[in-house]
């Protein structure tokens, strides 16, 4: 161990990746948390402050993603020492692109690099799923994954599988001035489902999945479409399809809901076609009364790293 504190700074990502509900993400490069761990002699985990936010996010290490994770982190190892550690949010509460998420794993990525004998990234998958479950009341990997691995990640329970995705293949999301809590974006999905909808949306996150890893595009343009989890948050987000069809009409991919919403984004066979999409797309919202502001990345985004 070379310091008793450190920094670590997560990307934000996009959840759920159209077809992958819970399973599938990508990281995104600029927008993103920081958190600064200390290790401490108390063994305990403490949250000093949170930054960046008008919001207030729970100091309690239990109810906090950060800290929930840490605690996992310290309980598996059975560590005699704590950590004490400061967030600076830099990703929106709500807005559909990881944010609690980003928290969980910066502080993992800082708190790793701080062990005797620090873990390799698959080790530290489940403490981040244990810390996501304090926001969103469940345990899945689509946005720590990809923010462990960078890129595009398929995830399960147990693994995290990275995605090879061609490094011209760039992503807009459009984030728009709405908040959509993941909680009530996960209460719209109850009720039934028909069959066929669960066959159709298998062939399509597999024509997406083996697209990405054939550099195939139109793969990935047949299978880009969700037909389970979509349809049923779409009207929690006004504009939606003016946003969608603004970036079909630009040449994208496919284009869907980030996470849990509110935000949208599309994928495209190059960075110049996402730069040109952004403003239409963003030109949609504001049809509808919706400022916004976006992000152009590669869709084989950036991992969390000590600074």
């Amino acid at each position: 161990m070379s310091a008793l504190v450190c920094t670590a700074f997560s990307p934000a990502s996009i959840g759920n990746a159209c077809v992958g509900f819970d399973i599938l993400g990508h990281s995104i490069a600029g927008p993103g948390d920081r958190v600064s761990a200390r290790r401490i002699e108390e063994a305990t985990v403490r949250i000093r402050a949170i930054h960046g936010l008008n919001q207030k996010l729970p100091l309690e290490a239990e109810l906090n993603t950060a800290g929930r994770a840490l605690i996992a982190l310290r309980s598996a190892l059975d560590l005699p020492f704590g950590f004490e550690i400061e967030i600076e949010k830099g990703i929106a509460l709500g807005s559909g692109m990881g944010g609690s998420a980003a928290s969980c794993v910066a502080a993992l990525v800082a708190a790793n690099a701080l062990l005797d004998q620090p873990l390799p990234r698959d080790a530290l998958y489940p403490f981040a799923l244990e810390g996501e479950s304090a926001s969103s009341g469940s345990r899945h990997g689509d946005n720590v994954g990809p923010m462990l691995l960078g890129g595009l990640v398929l995830t399960t329970a147990e693994r995290m599988v990275k995605i090879d995705v061609p490094a011209s293949w760039h992503c807009v999301l459009v984030h728009p001035d709405q908040v959509l809590e993941t909680r009530r974006a996960r209460a719209a999905l109850q009720g039934a489902y028909d069959l066929h909808e669960f066959v159709q949306q298998s062939a399509n996150l597999a024509q997406v999945l083996v697209g990405c890893m054939k550099g195939d595009e139109q793969l990935v343009r047949a299978g880009f479409s969700d037909v389970l989890v979509e349809p049923r948050r779409a009207p929690l987000i006004p504009g939606f399809a003016q946003v969608q069809q603004a970036a079909l009409d630009a040449g994208a991919f496919g284009a869907s809901i980030s996470g849990a919403g509110p935000s949208v984004f599309a994928w495209f066979a190059s960075r110049a076609q996402a730069e040109a999409a952004a403003a239409p797309m963003q030109a949609a919202f504001a049809e509808v009364g919706v400022a916004s502001r976006s992000h152009v990345s590669p869709v084989a985004g950036p991992r969390a790293e000590v600074l």
